[in-house]
């Protein structure tokens, strides 16, 4: 007689949500909440923040930078490092929560894996929305450097299959409301000519991302550059760069603004790559991201 097989446990985003912590201001914090189960590698996780009041809220992704080499959900940034209440919670305590995700970096997987990470956490969030008291039609993405890159692709690719990925819910809409990118690279395949750097450097951290240097394999730089994707259905967009960006020129996001229908764009003189030497433009980035995001999920409703 056979030997029965072993009940396999459900997949580890489909698990019941950890305890609640309470951070700043009473905004209720959720860590280490795993959003999608991938087969033979450790669960993709979030860290959620939820405002105080009732809900539901409206709600913003959160994609952090690093390259996509490195970098990590708990943190937006080296500007931030030490703050009190975070970045994170003072955004909850404006009334949206925020989802801050890891994603699969360039060392684990390849082009369009990080993008189909980041759909997920949002396909995710709109399957667990009654649950965690959001609001699944108010669905924004905010993100930092290549994390900016994600947020930006979320809000310009709604609609392709081979973008979309099969990680984690499926089923769910993965479209966005509102995009808030700080110095992200918005044109991949121009960033080495842009930095005047060499394009057939391997180790650059758009090489890794795409495989291969961007000469090498123009069709998926240009599928992997938000400027590709721009279009008159995009959604309303925030775009905030520093003009002594030195790691990613000031220059993308200009040029991903003059494609965009409904788009602010600021620039701060002085302020390098993660707002560095410029204090003042870290504060006033977060000022101007939260205003941003009341006026698309909280005012717009409203009106």
């Amino acid at each position: 007689m056979p030997t029965p097989a072993l009940p396999l446990p459900p997949p580890a985003h489909a698990a019941p949500l950890p305890p609640v912590r309470t951070g700043a201001g009473g905004v209720r914090v959720l860590t280490g909440v795993p959003y999608a189960a991938l087969p033979g590698a450790r669960p993709l996780e979030l860290d959620l923040y939820l405002p105080a009041g009732p809900g539901p809220a409206p709600v913003v992704v959160f994609l952090h930078g690093g390259g996509w080499r490195l970098g990590s959900r708990h943190t937006a940034g080296p500007a931030y490092r030490g703050a009190d209440p975070t970045p994170f919670e003072q955004v909850a305590q404006a009334g949206i929560a925020v989802a801050s995700v890891d994603y699969r970096l360039s060392g684990e997987a390849v082009w369009p894996a990080q993008l189909h990470d980041a759909k997920a956490a949002v396909r995710w969030l709109r399957s667990r929305a009654s649950e965690l008291g959001l609001d699944a039609d108010r669905v924004a993405s905010w993100g930092e450097s290549a994390g900016g890159h994600l947020a930006e692709l979320l809000g310009l690719t709604p609609d392709d299959p081979a973008l979309e990925g099969e990680v984690g819910v499926t089923g769910p809409s993965s479209t966005v409301a509102a995009v808030a990118a700080w110095y992200a690279p918005s044109d991949v395949a121009a960033v080495a000519t842009d930095l005047g750097t060499d394009p057939t450097d391997p180790g650059t951290r758009e090489a890794q991302l795409l495989g291969a240097p961007a000469v090498e394999v123009p069709g998926r730089a240009a599928q992997a550059s938000p400027v590709t994707h721009a279009s008159a259905p995009a959604p309303p967009f925030l775009l905030l760069h520093g003009r002594a960006d030195r790691f990613v020129p000031c220059v993308q996001s200009e040029r991903l603004a003059a494609r965009l229908p409904d788009v602010e764009l600021h620039t701060y003189d002085g302020a390098d790559h993660m707002w560095l030497g410029a204090p003042d433009a870290a504060a006033d980035a977060l000022t101007r991201t939260v205003a941003f995001l009341r006026r698309q999920l909280i005012e717009e409703d409203r009106a």
